[in-house]
């Protein structure tokens, strides 16, 4: 993986107040065993991930938004080529910091999508 590659990840609509994406978009919970579920967008373009999650998880995408490599090593988070449940997933890895700095690195991650904008918004099925 590349430092730009594009980690695409999808949004919630409840993660979107005023227009605005929250960092809770961002953040892993316990139940995620702390890894934000991600796409690698070398391998799968954000239509084609957006499609897929929308018709095969029991969750809703508003949209797809993007963190690159490069911007998750800059807050020390690993990305994890795991390839489960599909071959182009990813997850950001968050073990090891607790709940405060979380936030904050999950802040930092939406800033940064916030920057690049949508990639896909507001598409339906």
């Amino acid at each position: 993986m590349r430092p730009i590659t594009l980690l695409l990840r999808q949004i919630h609509p409840g993660f979107v107040q005023d227009g605005r994406v929250t960092s809770q978009a961002f953040r892993p919970t316990p139940k995620d065993e702390f890894h934000l579920s991600v796409d690698n967008g070398d391998t799968i373009s954000p239509e084609t991930a957006w499609i897929r999650f929308n018709d095969t998880q029991s969750c809703k995408s508003v949209g797809v938004q993007a963190v690159s490599k490069a911007e998750c090593d800059m807050e020390t988070l690993r990305v994890i080529a795991d390839g489960i449940p599909h071959p182009e997933h990813c997850s950001i890895d968050f073990t090891g910091f607790d709940r405060k700095t979380i936030e904050k690195k999950a802040k930092y991650l939406r800033s940064q999508a916030e920057k690049r904008g949508w990639l896909l918004f507001g598409c339906k099925r």
